[in-house]
């Protein structure tokens, strides 16, 4: 069943120097259930794409679809009062600082308080109860004593594991995770994403995973979409993906894997920058910085292309390997 449809997606933002487009078509359907990986480097609009499905894009942005529905609810002609409703409630997101989107002047427990008291009537003892039990389900350590500390008292993974309890509180059905573990130390890394998975699995929610760690990607998400210049380059499922990438970014991201890289050698680079408002290119976004790129990637920009397990927008596909001979 589909719990998000996403159709001609574009986040457009107007500056001094013209129109910016953040997202550009983005088709996508979510599966209740499915955790969703979505990569590429800074500046390929995945954040921007999923503040669009939230409803957080603010002036001078723009957000234009086709279709845009959660649960069988239009996104796009949705009151602010009917929008309140439905964020935080069914529709949740961690973002990747939590110190910057924790309140400082409010203790931790206050502030999962106003989560539940905004979408639920529960009296003060009943919610004491809940925040002790979220705090608790996301491995903080003697949660009753933690109540009354404030953001800057505990650290980078406690205030994360707090935002995640912030999130859950009200049992979304889908949760948008936006880089939680970019501040983070790798075992601390390691720890969250864990978390975030198990309670995935143990809640039934829809997880979308924002990250630019393909690594990441590999060990959690069922499918995922590869994003460059606002662009979706490539849809596939985590296996074939790995196995089998269509897209030059989508191969040359994997090849800069370091447990790809032959021992001894350098790892390989993708040169160049993703491209911004005064140099984006005609034709294929990605044909200034890809190695297989002909004078009719300059020219004329290329469609989604349907493979047997894959969707990706190239002239030139890479080719899956040919099958086993039994």
């Amino acid at each position: 069943m589909s719990l998000l449809e996403i159709r001609n997606l574009v986040v457009e933002f107007t500056t001094a120097r013209g129109v910016f487009r953040a997202v550009d078509g983005l088709d996508l359907t979510l599966d209740t259930g499915s955790i969703l990986g979505i990569v590429g480097e800074s500046g390929s609009g995945k954040s921007v794409a999923m503040l669009a499905v939230m409803g957080l894009i603010a002036w001078p942005g723009r957000v234009h679809a086709d279709a845009l529905r959660f649960a069988g609810v239009d996104l796009l002609h949705l009151t602010p009062r009917q929008r309140r409703r439905l964020i935080g409630k069914d529709m949740a997101m961690v973002f990747q600082e939590p110190t910057s989107s924790l309140n400082p002047c409010y203790p931790i427990g206050w502030q999962i308080a106003e989560a539940l008291r905004a979408h639920h009537s529960v009296d003060r003892r009943a919610v004491r109860e809940l925040v002790i039990d979220l705090l608790r389900q996301v491995g903080i350590p003697a949660p009753e004593t933690r109540l009354n500390a404030f953001p800057h008292q505990l650290s980078g993974g406690m205030n994360q594991r707090v935002m995640i309890a912030m999130a859950i509180a009200c049992n979304p059905l889908l949760l948008i995770a936006d880089e939680p573990t970019t501040a983070l130390d790798v075992t601390i890394q390691k720890q969250i994403l864990e978390l975030l998975v198990s309670l995935q699995r143990e809640r039934d929610m829809t997880l979308v995973l924002i990250t630019h760690d393909m690594g990441v990607v590999a060990e959690t998400a069922h499918r995922v979409v590869v994003m460059y210049a606002g662009q979706m380059v490539e849809e596939a499922s985590a296996d074939h993906l790995f196995a089998a990438p269509r897209h030059p970014y989508t191969g040359a991201l994997l090849d800069a894997l370091p447990e790809r890289a032959p021992d001894g050698q350098r790892l390989p680079t993708i040169p160049g920058v993703v491209p911004g408002i005064d140099d984006r290119p005609t034709g294929c976004v990605f044909h200034p910085r890809c190695s297989f790129a002909t004078d009719l990637c300059t020219s004329q920009t290329p469609e989604i292309s349907r493979g047997e397990t894959q969707r990706f927008r190239c002239h030139f596909p890479l080719q899956e390997p040919a099958p086993c001979q039994s």
